[in-house]
Order: C-alpha cells, then structure tokens, then sequence
C-alpha cells in the first residue's frame, strides 16, 4: 500500500488530530505545554506539598493542584486553535469542506488530549519512585491519573468552545481561563462555605474539582465518570454549533437551524438529566484501593446481618461548621448511605441540621446528652464563634451510642498553619459503635440480666429543709425511678438514702475523707450547706451519677450509664497489669500507659488487676502485661494458674527500660520477674538491644560539646534504638499484623525460642537484615565537633524476632512445687496452734494447660508508653497509634473477634514513608528533575525523527 494511501484510509478526525500534532511539535508550543506541566507538576509535588516533610508514601501531592494547574494550561494549549482559523482565514477553507464539522472538532480534541495525556505520561516516575521507598497503594495512583484525563479532556472542550467564538488568542485565553475556572469555584470551599450543607452539595456536584477530588482518593463512580463525559459532549456540541452559524447564508431562521439549535438542546438537557438521574444511585462504583478501605467490610457486613430489629443511624450536622470540618460531612453522609444500602431495610438513615429543628435538638441535647461545639470561625470580615454540632448517634432498640468529631477526625499538622484534618477511620467507628449497640440489645431486655453482682443505689442526701426546692423535687423523681428500677432487679438492687450529717457527722467524715464529698451550697455567699451525692456500687467498685439537667430522662440515662459499668456479658474483660498512672510523664523512669487503657476502652472492658493475692479476676477474659516489674512469687503464680485455665497472656516486657525526660535519656535494668517462667515456656529475651539501620526518626536529647561545656538539646534524629518494621518486618499472613502497615517498636531486644519446642510457634515482627545487638547501656546520641557520633551494633548482625506467639499445650513452671500461696498463709499462720480454727489453704496446681492456651509476647518495656507514642506522633506531625493498634488487635485475635480487627488499621496515615535521611532525599528529588528532562529530550528526538521521515515520504509522493 502506497504512502498517500494510507493517510486517505484514516479518520478525517484522526487526520485533524494528525495534522494538529505536527503543528504543536513543529513550534514551540508542544515543548513550553509538556515543560511548563512537568515543572510546576515537580514543583508542586516536592515544594508546594513538601513530599518528604509529609512522610505519607502516596502520590497526593501530585493531584493536588491538579484543578487549578489544568485550567490555565488548558486554556493556553486551545487559546489558538481556532482563533488562528478566524484570524488567518483558514476558517473559510474548514468550512467549506464537505467533511462534516464535528470531525474537526473531535480532531482538534484528540490532538490536544494526546498532548495533554503525554505531559501525564513525563510525571510517571513520581509514582515509580514512591513506590520505591514506600508501600504505595497504586489504586488510588491509576485513578488519579484518570482523574485527571478527564478533568483536562472537560477544560480542552472549555477552552475549544470559547477560541471558536474569538478571533484574539489573549481574548481566549482569558475568556477560557475564566470558564473553567468558574466551574472549579462551584465546589470550592469559597463559594459552599456561603451555604448550607444541602446547598454546598448540590454546588460540589456542579464543580469539577469536588469529582476530581473523589477519583484521586480511589472510588471510580460512574456518575464522576459521566459527568466529565457529559462535559465534554456539551461544549465540544457548542463548539460545533458555533462553527455550522458560520456555514448559514443568513441569520433567519430557517429548518435546519431550528434542526441545530433542537439537537444541541437535545443533547444539553440529556447530559444534564442524565446527572440528575445518576446522581440518585450509589452502588455504581469501584473501590481500587488496596484493600477496599472505601467499601464496606465484610465485617461490617456480617454485623448488620444480625439485625433483627430497625437500626437508627441520624447525623445531626449544622449548616455551618468550620471551614476544616465542612468538607468532611458529605463524605460522612456517603458512608452512612452506605450502611443504609448494606442493611437491606433493616438501617434508616436521618441528617438532620438541630439548629433548624428545635424540637430534634431538645430531644438530642437531653434524651442523647448531644451539645454543639464551639468553634472559632474567621473570615475577610470578621471572626466569630459557631456552635456546630457533628454527631453520629447510632439507635437499636432502646440502645444507642453517640459519635463526636473528637471520636471521628484525624488531625495532621503539616505546620503551626497547616492542618490537615481527615476522617480518622469512619467505618471502624460506625461499626464499631453497631457492635456495641447491637451486643447490649441482644444481652437481654433487662438491663439487671448482664449484672452478675448485686448493686447499691446510696443517696447521700440532707433532709429536705436542708435542700431547695428544684433539689427536692428533684430527689422525688429519683425515688420513683428506682422503685421502678428495683422491680426489674428481681432483689438484686438495693436502694439506701443516707443523711451525712446523722450521728454527729460520722458519715459525713468517712465519705470525705473515702470519696472527697463535701457539703454543697447554691450561692456561695450563703452559710446554707447541704449534701447531694448519688453512687453505685458492687462492694468493690464506686460510681458516682453526675447531676445534669434534674430531669427524668438525665437521671435515667446516667443510671444506665453506671450500671452498664458493672455489666458483663456483651463487653470483653480485659486485666491489665502496668505501672500505676502516678508518675509524671515528664520524671525520670516515669511510665504512663493512660493512652493504651483509653484505646482498649473504647472496644473492651479494661480493668486494672492486682496480682499480689495470687490470683486473676474470674472475669477477665484475658491477661495483659504491659511493663511488669519486679513480680513475686505470688503474682507469677496468678499468671502461671491463667494460662493454665486456658487463658491467654500478652506480654510486652524487657530487661530493659528507657528513662526519656527533657534534659537526659538513660537506660535502666528492670527485672520483670517473668524470666525464668518465660524459659520454662521456650522463650527468652536476650539481656541486649536491637540496633537495627531501618530505623524511626525520633525526637531524643542529644549532647554538644561547646568550648568545653556539654550542652544538649532536642534534635530529630534516626536512632537505630527505634527499629522501624514494616512489610518484611510484619507477619503479612497473621491478623494482628497483616493491616498494620509499620510498627516502631522502641527499645526492643531480641526473643529466642527453643528449638525442641513442642508448641506452634508464631514470629510476628522481624528487625531488618541488617540488624544487630548491642550490650551498651549509653543510648544516647552524642553531637561532637566531627557531627553525630555513629551509634553502631556490636554483635549478631541479621534478622531478631521481636514479636512472637506460642500457642498450644503448656507445663506449669509451679508443677511438682508447693503452691506460693500455701506457703504465705504457713507463715502467717506459723504462730497460731495446730487446734485453731483459722481456715488451712488447700495445695491446689494445675499442672498442664488445655490446647487453647496462649502466649504473645512483644519485647519491649516502652513502645505503649504515653510519651514514647506522643513524641512518635510529634516526630510524624499526627497521631500515632501504630503501637495501640497491634496490641488491640492481638486482644482482638484472641477473643476471636476478627471483625473490627479487620478494618482498624484502613486508616488515613497508616501508610508513611520510611526514615530518610536529607541526601536520600535530595537523590530522588533531583533524579526526577533528572527523568522529566530525559523524557522531553526523548520526546523532541522522536518528533525530529518523525518530522524526517514524513520529509522523506513526501518526496518520495513528489518523485512519482
């Protein structure tokens, strides 16, 4: 087939497209586009979003500016394409061909969209390297590179439109620039912030940025995908349309124009109805990130199986709220639509705004306890205070739960200005709280059936002369509810009202000096006192029911309350054992774990346990040891006989522990007492640390030597003392580690198991390759003259176990020997005669575990300590809960309750960059300056190298 034969058996549109990409390459206009996109692309990502400073492994930054970047890019690249036709007369030969007009239009199109998607294609080695220094989520990649193809593919057809109307560039440029920025600006935050929620929605649908926005996270909605096509169908039929009025002999109205102007109207009114009708459906769509964590979970799924009854599930979100939380609220409604479509009729889904329905709002504030939050608002104007509410209540049967802002965002702080403020986890939230609803409903209508102790009610109250008047109506209330409450109790609750200041204020002393209950007064000019005091308790345990609006709805919901505190059942007990939260967090040795009780709270019922009678609670479901220290005979037994019943123990100990404080860091031997019964169990932990290369940066005191004084301070260091796991270093098989993404596991040692071990074993986080041991007790960095002194291991470079399971049949360590319990109540009992009748203990062991016992241990003293966590959070500019979440999810796993452990870590900020240090990152940063410009050289060879070969094809046309 002959050259000129082949040019006619093309697409006249792919000849338009043909001829208009020649004419691009042919000037300089191809090279400004592609070197223009990849600059201020480069720019943007490396500078403008600070890629290395946000330490997130995603390609975000890459898609931020997108909307704004492709407007005066877009305009640019079509300003000339027909006003050039106009203005050089070339129109009139368009015009004239038979050839119908819409294939030159989509010619045109293609030509600038194949630009536009190699200026695309120049960006790719972003991604790659990202991919390369971190675990990149490529879903979210390839959608946000589609994204943007048609986010530019509706600006071209824009600025197409707008050059057919213009015979002046400058005009096109700017008249294009404006248009599509004027659709940019209908889902901005500029413009909703003006409006209310329903309002501000409907405006993000109209706006390109706000679907550009939804792609790039990873969710593909057909109707995102139709309403950019609808886009470009629209304006490139006006743009059509404007090209046949110059084919019409006159301006009267003729057939055929009536035929146009019905067509192009016809094809308006579809695209836009088509809109309207898609944007009713919400299960077209496609979640490409890994692991889906933008569609329901299986977990979630199976939870709402269970539903037998209707479950509420109601927003209360103000029209106006702060700017930050604004753009979460659609999102929010979404997920929640979710859930309604998920539930098969058995979710209603409400969004109410409280402020304007007083009587939703009353009901909120007393029947649910839910209160807005005051937020400061500024704007060009003025600054003010907004009260706003942002609240999740979730409702089954006569149980709910509430969800606050505080329990559903995640702050980032990027700087002291820059906050990046996100859904922390909505759907394990949501989920979770059904979870919790959905177990109490179903422990049984009456609330007292989950109560395994008897409960006092104690009112601790003055005789009415005493009290006023709201006081004494008040207390009227309360002793009709608890007769109410006392006949569904069937005896098992007790009602007592006690006068403090009877019997010479004997009682009065006691519950002062037991409970801090002073007298209370209305005014405090007034001499007038009196007592007030609501509790309840099990003879261990004391709540105290606060005194909120003296209503019967409050009283009733805060006595629920403090029941449900002594209820069992529904709720997994977990004993944890730690060091007291009596310690500053700042003193020297101190260790808090007030962080680690709160998270475990939020699922399960944690409760502190006292080893030194020799026993565990009977029920605790399971056994934490979370920094043991110095434990005795006794409490070893009471953690030996647990795992004996068939318990499981989690331990986090080491012979080590640091004391961090602002001025000095140190390392201190600690002696768990868990030792030698761990090597009865096969497994040791080495009297050394890991120092492992692969490391966290972390805040630490270092030391300067200037003119001779020793100075330290505080320096964001990589500390091989902080080993930084990830893929290789997390078990990828095993729930508990498989989500979590990366782990800092501080101050660690390594864990050996005895090879002739019978039981199975499972190691669960590995240091890197190249890690190794140290015996060295000075862990802090030392800053010399020549720089940082090189902290370096001194033996058994490789891979340590840090985390492992063993699981199966267990000996007991006190197997063969006297029960420590016998011989504390020998000794003090030695003085009594053999004829007493005080109790005699009996010498009971149990020698083996059943199949189903269980031992995790982690080797670190430090990584669930409060500051270790805060200043890991300060050190990535976010909360950390990396730490929190395994310890959660081995609780999780060995309660078998896989479910929420599934979705816990689908997290925002789970996926961060790994440490690295400046050169690195100024390698890469610069190796993609490098790239893009081997890439538009590369381009520019081909197009020389194609315009030659065009030359040569052409004279040969011309020599035959």
């Amino acid at each position: 087939m002959q050259p000129n034969t082949l040019v006619k058996t093309r697409h006249p549109a792919l000849r338009v497209a043909a001829k208009e990409i020649t004419l691009f390459f042919a000037s300089p206009v191809a090279y400004l586009f592609l070197g223009s996109f990849a600059a201020i692309t480069l720019f943007a990502f490396f500078w403008g979003e600070a890629f290395f400073a946000r330490n997130i492994a995603d390609v975000r930054p890459l898609f931020e500016w997108m909307p704004l970047l492709l407007i005066f890019l877009c305009a640019t690249l079509t300003m000339r394409l027909w006003s050039d036709e106009r203005r050089s007369g070339t129109l009139e030969h368009v015009l004239t061909q038979s050839v119908p007009l819409w294939h030159f239009v989509m010619g045109k199109f293609l030509g600038c969209l194949f630009l536009l998607c190699l200026a695309l294609l120049i960006t790719l080695p972003l991604p790659v390297t990202v991919a390369l220094l971190g675990d990149l989520d490529w879903g979210p990649v390839w959608a946000g590179y589609l994204a943007t193809v048609l986010l530019g593919a509706a600006y071209l057809s824009m600025g197409l439109f707008v050059s057919a109307r213009s015979d002046n560039a400058i005009v096109s440029l700017i008249s294009a620039s404006a248009l599509c920025g004027a659709f940019y600006l209908l889902g901005h935050p500029v413009v909703t912030n003006l409006f209310g929620h329903q309002t501000a929605e409907w405006l993000g649908l109209l706006g390109t940025g706000t679907r550009f926005e939804a792609i790039t996270r990873g969710v593909i909605d057909l109707r995102d995908l139709y309403y950019y096509l609808s886009m470009v169908a629209v304006f490139l039929t006006l743009n059509t349309l404007v090209l046949e009025r110059e084919r019409w002999v006159t301006q009267r109205h003729r057939p055929q124009h009536r035929q146009w102007r019905l067509v192009t109207g016809l094809v308006i009114a579809n695209a836009l109805g088509a809109n309207l009708w898609l944007g009713q459906l919400t299960a077209l769509r496609l979640d490409v990130t890994q692991g889906q964590i933008y569609s329901l979970s299986d977990a979630t799924h199976n939870y709402l199986d269970q539903l037998q009854e209707p479950l509420l599930i109601r927003g209360y979100f103000s029209g106006k709220t702060h700017p930050l939380l604004a753009p979460l609220v659609p999102q929010m409604r979404d997920l929640i639509r979710e859930y309604e479509i998920a539930g098969g009729g058995q979710v209603r889904v409400e969004f109410i705004d409280p402020l304007s329905h007083p009587e939703l709002e009353q009901e909120a504030n007393q029947k649910y306890a839910i209160v807005p939050v005051p937020f400061q608002v500024a704007d060009r104007y003025q600054s003010s205070i907004v009260s706003s509410y942002f609240n999740v209540l979730i409702a089954y049967g006569d149980e709910h739960h509430v969800l606050g802002f505080r329990d559903l965002i995640e702050v980032q702080a990027r700087s002291e200005s820059d906050l990046d403020v996100q859904l922390r986890n909505p759907e394990h939230d949501l989920t979770r709280a059904i979870k919790k609803v959905l177990h109490s409903y179903q422990a049984g209508g009456n609330l007292f059936d989950t109560v395994k102790s008897e409960l006092t009610f104690t009112g601790y109250l003055s005789p009415n002369e005493l009290l006023p008047q709201p006081l004494i109506d008040f207390r009227k209330t309360i002793t009709d509810v608890l007769q109410e409450y006392q006949s569904q109790a069937q005896g098992r609750f007790t009602v007592r009202m006690d006068d403090p200041d009877a019997k010479g204020g004997e009682l009065a002393q006691r519950i002062a000096e037991d409970y801090g209950f002073r007298p209370m007064a209305t005014d405090l000019l007034s001499g007038d006192r009196f007592y007030f005091y609501l509790t309840l308790s099990n003879g261990e345990q004391l709540v105290q029911l606060p005194l909120d609006d003296l209503s019967e709805t409050s009283f009733k919901r805060n006595l629920d309350a403090g029941i449900k505190r002594f209820a069992s059942g529904f709720t997994k007990t977990v004993a944890l054992v730690a060091p007291e939260s009596g310690y500053s967090p700042y003193a020297s040795g101190g260790a808090r774990f007030d962080q680690l009780e709160q998270f475990l709270g939020t699922d399960l019922n944690v409760q502190r346990e006292d080893l030194s009678d020799g026993s565990v609670s009977g029920d605790a479901d399971l056994l934490m040891l979370v920094a043991p220290e110095n434990l005795d005979e006794k409490s070893l037994f009471a953690v030996d006989q647990f795992l004996m019943q068939g318990g499981t123990v989690i331990a986090a100990t080491s012979p080590f522990s640091a004391s961090l404080s602002s001025r000095s860091l140190s390392l201190r031997d600690v002696h768990s007492g868990l030792q030698d019964w761990l090597a009865h169990h096969g497994l040791n932990i080495e009297k050394k640390l890991v120092l492992d290369p692969q490391n966290a940066a972390f805040p630490v005191p270092v030391t300067r030597n200037l003119g001779g004084f020793q100075i330290q301070d505080m320096r964001l260091l990589d500390y091989p003392y902080f080993p930084d796991l990830r893929r290789a270093g997390l078990n990828q098989t095993h729930p508990i580690t498989a989500s979590l993404g990366q782990l800092t596991l501080a101050w660690s040692s390594p864990i050996s198991v005895n090879e002739n071990d019978p039981r199975t074993i499972t190691e669960l986080l590995h240091s890197s390759e190249g890690a190794g041991l140290s015996s060295d007790r000075n862990i802090m960095p030392t800053l010399t003259e020549q720089g940082l002194s090189p902290m370096q291991a001194q033996e058994d470079v490789g891979r340590h176990v840090l985390g492992v399971i063993s699981e199966g049949r267990f000996e007991s360590y006190f197997k063969d020997k006297p029960s420590p319990l016998l011989a504390k109540n020998d000794a003090d009992n030695a003085d009594q005669t053999r004829d007493s009748d005080a109790s005699t203990p009996i010498n009971r062991v149990i020698t083996h575990s059943p199949e189903a016992a269980r031992i995790i241990l982690f080797s670190s003293n430090d990584f669930l300590r409060d500051q270790v966590i805060r200043l890991a959070g300060g050190a990535q500019q976010g909360e950390y809960l990396a730490g929190l979440q395994v310890a959660n999810n081995a609780i999780d796993w060995s309660l078998e309750d896989a479910g929420l452990m599934s979705i816990r870590s689908r997290g925002h900020f789970n996926r961060t960059l790994p440490p690295l240090d400046q050169r690195t990152q100024v390698f890469w940063e610069y190796t993609n300056y490098l790239l893009a410009a081997i890439a538009l050289a590369a381009i520019a060879l081909f197009a020389r190298q194609h315009k030659r070969k065009k030359a040569r094809i052409y004279r040969a046309l011309l020599a035959q």
